[in-house]
């Protein structure tokens, strides 16, 4: 998991890759992670993209769920 803001105008996006999940899967935990973050995003080519600054509250959901999730980057 990481933050990105390049090519993006400034503003940060959670990224989250390596996820084990069929896209049918990845779908349903972004729509479930973008609900608890209260904020938008999408999934791109296995990657799943939040809007904003959510790491710390992405990482506790994925733990919950029993992924084990770690941060990457600044």
């Amino acid at each position: 998991m990481s933050r990105q803001t390049q090519s993006r105008a400034g503003k940060a996006v959670t990224v989250i890759t390596g996820l084990p999940l069929a896209p049918g899967e990845l779908e349903t935990l972004a729509r479930e992670l973008k609900r608890h973050c209260g904020s938008g995003g999408t999934v791109k080519d296995g990657v799943i993209e939040i809007q904003g600054e959510h790491r710390d509250a992405v990482v506790a959901q994925l733990a919950r769920r029993g992924f084990a999730a770690k941060r990457s980057g600044g």
